[in-house]
């Protein structure tokens, strides 16, 4: 008996045995928020270091499916890291999510949470990183301290 559940521990452990161990590689709602307080904190602590560490994509603002990035209040994305080149093409307020029936235009959306609330969330669609397929996307949304960025993460539910 004892053998039968030394077995069944290490195959739950690492993951062999589905449900638990599954749901470690999903991000959700609690860490999005604690991520972007993090990347805030740092922001305000040290710029530099905040806008290289959210960028770099093994860095600790990436974890599970989801990642932290930066935008000023114009539009502008600062810092990605996964899609660098967005941190190149101005404002992003011409662009809109991938939902084919009913776009939202969230970057708009995104600096509007910023401005209004100082933060909130944001539904929308979105591929998930390494894909090409819109699915549904909620971001936290959060305005650093009293300057013109805001911080975003989000979850795939």
């Amino acid at each position: 008996m004892k053998k039968l559940m030394l077995i069944f521990n290490v195959l739950l452990f690492t993951g062999l045995l589905g449900g638990a161990a599954l749901a470690e590689e999903y991000a959700n709602r609690a860490e999005c928020v604690e991520m972007a307080k993090a990347a805030e904190a740092l922001l305000l602590e040290d710029m530099g270091a905040g806008v290289r560490e959210i960028s770099n994509p093994e860095g600790k603002f990436v974890w599970k499916d989801s990642y932290v990035f930066l935008m000023d209040l114009e539009g502008n994305m600062l810092a990605h890291p996964f899609v660098p080149q967005l941190t190149t093409k101005g404002s992003l307020f011409y662009v809109a999510d991938k939902n084919k029936d009913n776009p939202k235009m969230i970057f708009v959306e995104f600096v509007d949470i910023a401005k209004k609330n100082g933060e909130g969330w944001i539904s929308y669609m979105w591929p998930k990183p390494n894909s090409r397929d819109a699915v549904d996307k909620f971001t936290y949304i959060r305005r650093v301290g009293y300057t013109d960025l805001l911080v975003g993460a989000g979850f795939y539910p």
